[in-house]
């Protein structure tokens, strides 16, 4: 009898010895997020290099400041005066009551600046504006932001400007802040990819990714 308990012991080690733990599985339509991730940052890299060397377009014919801080507008005023008659764009800058004091006080007739606020972020600074500048026959342009964010802009401005065929040229305001992470610009630089492709603008990403 007591052989045959020994045995039932052994022969339930065994058994609890065999199981499995079931694996943890990703469910599709995450793989399915993550694939479209990695084609659309792939495609950047493309887009980017596509970008990056096409031949110079002629001198910019107008400026497009992307909003988020105040000092930008006031940057681009004083940027304005050395640049005589040159159209302004603001895409999300500061209040209008505030931004056109700003260019009234740098002497800036109030028909050279269009101030936008279709922008949400930095990706719809461009989305929200690429066309409208399309539109005025323009396809050469200044960017000017932040120096710490001005790599993001690049990224984003050589795929959603250069869609349009439109050229720019980097003015960066200088700061004391470091630079952006460079995976928030690989992050928007996709997102951009993205809109190029399908008119969406990826906003559904930065609950998955972020």
């Amino acid at each position: 009898m007591l052989d045959r308990n020994l045995h039932r012991q052994k022969e339930r080690g065994k058994s609890r010895g065999e199981l499995k733990v079931p694996r943890r599985t990703v469910k599709p339509k995450r793989k399915r997020l993550k694939l479209r991730w990695f084609i659309a940052v792939s495609l950047l890299g493309g887009s980017l290099g596509y970008f990056q060397f096409k031949p110079p377009a002629k001198p910019p014919e107008a400026v497009l400041v992307l909003g988020g801080e105040p000092q930008r507008e006031r940057f681009a005023a004083t940027f304005a005066q050395q640049h005589p008659g040159m159209p302004i764009w603001v895409s999300g800058g500061s209040n209008p009551e505030y931004a056109d004091w700003i260019f009234q006080q740098a002497g800036i007739s109030k028909n050279l600046v269009h101030l936008d606020y279709d922008a949400v972020d930095t990706m719809t600074n461009f989305t929200t504006i690429v066309d409208k500048l399309r539109s005025q026959g323009i396809d050469s342009i200044y960017l000017i932001t932040s120096d710490y964010h001005m790599r993001r802009a690049r990224w984003i401005g050589q795929v959603i400007l250069g869609s349009r065929g439109i050229h720019f040229e980097s003015v960066a305001i200088p700061s004391q802040k470091p630079p952006e992470s460079l995976k928030k610009a690989a992050f928007d630089g996709a997102r951009a990819v993205l809109w190029v492709i399908t008119g969406n603008t990826g906003e559904f990403l930065k609950q998955e990714f972020h």
